[in-house]
């Protein structure tokens, strides 16, 4: 099957948080979004199939998986990732931020603190601070137009702090560092030396550019794997993210123990049945839609990266080795932070997401999704180029 990614697809209408909600976050309701980490694509013909069979079918009870769920999760990371997962190692959860927060309640206390490094996708700071827990910065270090690790500081932060919990983001949101397989394992080590554990959000582990490779992080070692709880999902590689639904791999028994009793402790048990069938469907079929999606977000990146280069200076890009998110850099325009974001709302109509919200290093960067039809972003570059001039 030949999938059509250049087809616009109305979403104003729907409900949807991406399109029909500027006038209650304080925007103008004509601003072009690209802004939250969802695409503008239909997802995958047999996976809608399914669904609709589910809905046909008309009986919506509570419902749960068998062998055949935990096959398809662990066909599609063995195959694609180099990944041998276990049965028992599979915990199902709503969604990687729930299971987040269900981590940092199981694994620390309040008033502790919580390793996370910044820039990042905000919900790590904002699951801390709701639990009472310290986000705790190792910034990254941006150096010659990528981002790097300062491991003194992280070793430095996780004995001063005594830290018991690291959020890893890999592929990391929103700079794009798809993480060396020498740079997890050192990281690793600094948490094995140091007792801390890992919970690895993995969630943008199927947008990986050529020349770059994605390590699960519990495949590294069994060391590792043993103090790693993997964070999965099927919603940013099919375009499922209303559905709620997100898979951990947990080896260790202890871990994985404490963190079911915090689930069970926030009143949750059986996920939505039509999440568990699309999320079945999508590892089982979906691979094909997501060969063609690859090449095809390959190709917006090359737009994007010419245009800027072309005509967008000074504002420069880094270009992801992961995801579907640009990250670039405004501060060559010797404007306020808070004024970049007023042109690119006000003068460029755009929506888009303030470097800021994620956290220290953030200032003055903004990040833009470009998973849409590629007329879509070009008319938003466009638009950012006339802001510009």
């Amino acid at each position: 099957m030949l999938y059509n990614f250049d087809e616009i697809i109305e979403r104003r209408g729907t409900n949807s948080l991406k399109f029909d909600f500027a006038k209650e976050r304080g925007l103008p309701e004509s601003v072009l979004p690209l802004w939250v980490a969802d695409m503008d694509f239909r997802a995958p013909q047999p996976v809608l199939d399914r669904l609709v069979a589910q809905a046909q079918h008309g009986i919506f009870g509570y419902t749960d998986t068998k062998q055949d769920y935990y096959a398809a999760i662990a066909n599609w990371f063995q195959k694609r990732h180099n990944f041998t997962l276990q049965p028992q190692w599979l915990k199902k959860t709503t969604g990687v931020v729930y299971a987040i927060a269900m981590a940092i309640r199981a694994l620390t206390q309040p008033g502790e603190g919580v390793l996370i490094q910044s820039p990042v996708y905000y919900p790590f700071t904002g699951c801390a601070l709701d639990n009472d827990r310290k986000p705790i910065v190792n910034q990254l270090i941006y150096k010659n137009g990528r981002y790097e690790i300062d491991f003194e500081d992280f070793e430095k932060k996780l004995v001063d702090h005594k830290i018991r919990l690291f959020l890893l983001c890999n592929p990391h949101n929103p700079v794009g560092r798809v993480w060396s397989k020498d740079e997890l394992r050192t990281l690793g080590q600094l948490c094995l030396k140091h007792n801390c554990v890992i919970f690895a959000d993995e969630i943008h582990c199927d947008f990986i550019f050529p020349g770059h490779q994605h390590h699960v992080l519990a495949a590294i070692s069994p060391e590792l794997a043993d103090i790693s709880i993997i964070a999965t999902a099927p919603s940013k590689t099919f375009n499922l993210a209303g559905l709620q639904n997100a898979n951990l791999f947990i080896k260790n028994p202890l871990l994985k123990s404490l963190i079911s009793q915090e689930i069970r402790r926030s009143g949750f048990s059986q996920l939505n049945v039509m999440g568990l069938v699309a999320s079945q469907a999508a590892y089982e079929t979906g691979e094909d839609w997501l060969e063609q999606l690859l090449v095809y977000l390959k190709g917006n990146l090359d737009l994007a990266k010419s245009f800027f280069q072309e005509r967008l200076a000074p504002l420069e890009i880094i270009e992801p080795e992961g995801t579907y998110l640009l990250w670039f850099d405004c501060r060559a325009l010797g404007l306020t932070p808070k004024a970049v974001n007023r042109l690119i709302i006000d003068k460029a109509g755009l929506w888009l997401d303030d470097g800021a919200i994620f956290g220290p290093g953030g200032e003055g960067f903004q990040r833009l999704n470009f998973a849409c039809p590629r007329s879509i972003l070009l008319k938003a570059l466009e638009r950012l180029e006339k802001a510009l001039r």
